[in-house]
Parts: C-alpha cells; sequence; structure tokens
C-alpha cells in the first residue's frame, strides 16, 4: 500500500479510541458510532464528504471503494464496517 498522510502513527487515536471515517447519510455509521457511545469507546468521527484526504485514504484501504465505516485503531490497522464486538475484541 502506497504512503498515505492518514497512515502516518502521529496520526493514530490514542489507546482505547478509534477513529471512524463515516458520511453523514449512512445508517451503518450511525449505528457503530451510537454502539462506541453506549460502551464508552472514544472516538473521532471523520466525515469522507467534507474531507477529500479521508475520502482518499478510504478508497486507498478499501481497494478504490469509499466503504464506510472504515474504523483505523491506535496501532495503524484498518477494519471495514467492523461490529461493536469487533472493535472491543481490537481494543483489547
Amino acid at each position: 500500500m502506497a504512503d498515505h498522510p492518514y497512515l502516518d502513527p502521529k496520526r493514530y487515536p490514542p489507546a482505547g479510541e478509534v477513529v471512524v471515517y463515516r458520511t453523514g447519510w449512512c445508517s451503518f455509521c450511525r449505528r457503530l458510532e451510537q454502539q462506541l457511545v453506549a460502551e464508552g469507546i472514544g472516538a473521532t468521527l471523520v466525515d469522507i464528504e467534507r474531507d477529500p484526504d479521508a475520502e482518499a485514504f478510504v478508497k486507498q484501504v478499501n481497494h478504490g471503494d469509499a466503504v464506510v465505516p472504515t474504523v483505523l485503531y491506535p496501532d495503524g490497522s484498518v477494519e471495514t464496517n467492523p461490529s461493536i464486538k469487533q472493535v472491543q475484541a481490537r481494543l483489547g
């Protein structure tokens, strides 16, 4: 995968938190966001329709598709459309 500014470790979320790349109209995004709040997991929300760099990042990690939600973890790994249980497991 080519380098992208969003894969710079300085941009990774702190331990125990995630970055959720989303759109305002995505019901899967809203559901995950509500579940993160309910579970007390901190999340930075990035709307890819308002941030072209974020959209490019999401497309890069999803083989050219702007699939949301895409979640960035503190270790720099990403996951597309994870369940809350998958997020919790990854945050350990």
